[in-house]
C-alpha cells in the first residue's frame, strides 16, 4: 500500500445517539399495557441516556426556573421536559456553541453593550466550561432543555452577573442556527477528507492492475471488454461530482445568523459583520426572518450525503456481485469479510453489504427533513428541533460507509485467471467489429444487421466471432478480409478504442495519470 503512506484520514467526530428499548404490551390488556408502557419509556429512556445527563428531573429538588421563565407560574410537567428536551443529542454542538458565544461576547463589549471585565469574565467562564465538558467533569441537565441553556446556566453558576449579559441581542433562534451551520461546515470538511481518502485507495486499486481486462455490463448482461482501471475510475469520477456538491453547499452555507436574534433582528446597535468575521463566516445573511427560518443548507447537505450514498451503495452491488461464485472476479481478505453462524464454509462481502443498506438511512434522513419543513409558517417553529439528528446521523453514516469502502478496496484481490477465463463469453467484440465494418465504407446501420447475423452464426456453432472463418464471415458480407481478425477478441478490440474518455490503453492511462497527479499520490 505504498500509494497510501502519503495519506491518512483524519480522526471522525465522535457522534452519539441513545437507543430507547420498548417492550411490547399484552394484547389482552390493551389499557393497562398503554399505561405501563408510559412506565418502560421513562425506565427506559433513564437506563439509556448518556452517563454525563442528569436525566431524572422529578427526583431532584432543585428544579429551577427557567431562563425564560418570567411570565411563568408553573413548571412544565416531567413529561413535557423529556418530550422537549434536546441536551441528549446536539450537547454535540457544545464546542460550536461556546466558539459562537465568544465572538457575540466579544462583539457586545466592543460595541459598549458591556465592559470590558464582564467580556474577560465571560471568555473565562466559557474556558472553563469547556475544560470540564472535556474531561467529562460537566454535568447536562435536562430541565436545561438544551446544549445553549446548559452552558448558559452554568456560566450564571460560575461567574454571576456578567453571564446574564451574554444573551444581549440574541436568541436561542439564531443561536442554535450558528452552531449548527459550524457544525455542517466542519462535518462537510471531515467528509470531503473520507471522499479524498476512497478516491486514493480506488486510484492505487486501479494501479495495481494495470492491463486487467474485464467485461463490462449493460442491463446486467454482457456488453464490451473495459480495462478494469477505467471502471475504478469511473467510481472515482463520482465521489469528485460529490465532493463537489458538498464543497458548493459549503459555500451556501457559510453565512451568519447571528444577530438576527428571534426572527426580526434588534434595536441594539450590535455588529453582525464582525461575529461572521470573527466565526470564519463569508458575511451575515442579508435577511433576519430568512436567517432563523432556513434550512435549506442543511438539505442540501442531506441531499448531497444522499446521492453519495447512492454512488457507494452502487460500487457495494458490484463488489458484492463480483465476489459471489457466480462472478467470482474478486476474492476480499479475511479483514473485511464474515462467516454465517451456521454454514462453516461461507465467506461473506458483509461491509460492502452494509454500505448498500446504509445508504437507505441516508436517503431516509433526506426525507425525514424535506418532510419536517414542508409547509412551515415563518419564521421559526419548534419543529425546527427535529433538524438536527437526521443531519447528525447521515454524517456519521456516511462517513462510516466511505471508510469501510476503502478498507475493502485496499483488502481486496482481483481473480486474473478467472476473469480471464470469462471473457470469451457474451461477444464483447461484436461492436467493434461493427465498427471495422464502418471503416470499410459500410452505414452502421448496415453494419449492426451484419454483425447481428454473424451473432447468430456463433451461437447456433457454439463458438466466438473470432473462432469464424473468413469464408463463414464472407458468407455473411463480402466485405470481410483477412484484418478483420485484428478487431476481434477483447484484447484486440480494447487496443482499437481511441475517443476520449473510452476504454483505450492510451486514453485510461491519461485518466490514471490525471488523478495520481490531482490527488498527490505517489505511484
Amino acid at each position: 500500500m505504498d500509494c497510501l503512506t502519503s495519506y491518512s484520514l483524519p480522526a471522525a467526530f465522535t457522534f452519539s445517539n441513545p437507543s430507547v428499548s420498548l417492550s411490547k404490551p399484552p394484547f389482552f390488556a390493551v389499557a393497562r399495557g398503554a399505561m405501563s408502557m408510559v412506565g418502560v419509556l421513562r425506565a427506559s429512556h433513564t437506563a439509556n441516556a448518556p452517563p454525563s445527563v442528569d436525566d431524572s428531573p422529578e427526583n431532584r429538588t432543585d428544579k429551577e426556573v427557567k431562563l425564560w421563565g418570567g411570565r411563568f407560574e408553573e413548571s412544565v410537567t416531567d413529561a413535557v421536559e423529556r418530550f422537549t428536551e434536546s441536551i441528549s443529542y446536539d450537547k454535540q454542538l457544545y464546542k460550536h456553541d461556546i466558539r459562537g458565544s465568544r465572538a457575540h461576547a466579544t462583539m457586545l463589549a466592543k460595541q459598549g453593550l458591556m465592559s470590558v471585565d464582564e467580556r474577560d469574565s465571560i471568555l473565562e467562564g466559557l474556558d472553563q466550561i469547556e475544560r470540564q465538558i472535556e474531561s467529562g467533569d460537566f454535568v447536562w441537565r435536562t430541565d436545561r432543555e438544551d446544549v445553549h441553556m446548559n452552558i448558559e446556566a452554568a456560566l450564571i453558576d460560575i461567574i454571576g452577573e456578567p453571564a446574564k449579559k451574554l444573551h444581549t441581542a440574541r436568541s436561542r433562534n439564531d443561536q442554535v442556527l450558528t452552531d449548527f451551520r459550524l457544525w455542517c461546515r466542519d462535518a462537510i470538511d471531515s467528509i470531503l477528507d473520507a471522499i479524498k481518502y476512497l478516491q486514493v485507495s480506488m486510484v492505487t486499486l486501479a494501479l495495481k492492475n494495470e492491463g486487467l481486462i474485464v467485461p463490462g455490463y449493460t442491463h446486467l448482461q454482457r456488453a464490451q471488454p473495459v480495462l478494469l482501471q477505467h471502471l475504478l475510475l469511473a467510481f472515482v469520477e463520482q465521489l469528485e461530482r460529490d465532493a463537489g456538491r458538498l464543497s458548493d453547499c459549503r459555500v451556501r452555507l457559510n453565512f451568519s445568523p447571528l444577530g438576527a436574534c428571534a426572527l426580526a433582528g434588534t434595536g441594539l446597535p450590535i455588529d453582525r459583520f464582525m461575529t461572521a468575521e470573527a466565526l470564519g463566516f463569508a458575511g451575515p445573511l442579508r435577511n433576519s426572518i430568512d436567517a432563523v427560518s432556513d434550512r435549506d443548507f442543511a438539505l442540501e447537505f442531506l441531499s448531497a450525503n444522499a446521492i453519495t450514498a447512492i454512488h457507494l451503495s452502487r460500487l457495494g452491488e458490484e463488489w458484492v456481485l463480483w465476489a459471489s461464485e457466480e462472478f467470482g472476479f474478486i476474492t476480499p481478505n479475511d479483514s473485511v469479510s464474515t462467516g454465517s453462524s451456521i454454514m462453516p464454509q461461507k465467506k461473506n462481502p458483509d461491509p460492502m453489504e452494509l454500505v448498500r443498506g446504509k445508504s437507505a438511512r441516508v436517503i431516509g434522513d433526506l426525507v425525514t427533513t424535506l418532510t419536517l419543513c414542508k409547509g412551515l409558517p415563518l419564521a421559526y417553529n419548534r419543529d425546527l428541533q427535529e433538524d438536527k439528528e437526521p443531519v447528525f446521523d447521515s454524517v456519521k453514516t456516511i462517513v462510516g460507509m466511505l471508510e469501510v469502502s476503502a478498507e475493502f478496496a485496499q483488502n481486496i484481490s482481483f481473480n486474473r485467471e478467472r476473469i480471464s477465463k470469462a471473457l470469451p463469453a457474451g461477444y464483447l467484440d461484436a461492436t467493434t467489429l461493427a465498427d471495422y465494418l464502418v471503416k470499410k465504407g459500410i452505414p452502421f446501420r448496415t453494419g449492426h444487421d451484419i454483425v447481428g447475423k454473424s451473432v447468430a452464426l456463433c451461437v447456433t456453432k457454439r463458438c466466438c466471432l473470432q473462432d469464424l472463418s473468413l469464408d463463414e464471415l464472407r458468407s455473411i458480407s463480402p466485405v470481410f478480409e483477412e484484418d478483420v481478425y485484428e478487431f476481434l477478441g477483447a484484447e484486440n478490440a480494447i487496443n482499437k478504442f481511441c475517443s476520449y474518455g473510452s476504454t483505450g490503453a492510451a486514453c485510461v492511462a491519461t485518466q490514471i495519470d490525471y488523478w495520481v497527479n490531482k490527488l498527490q499520490i505517489n505511484a
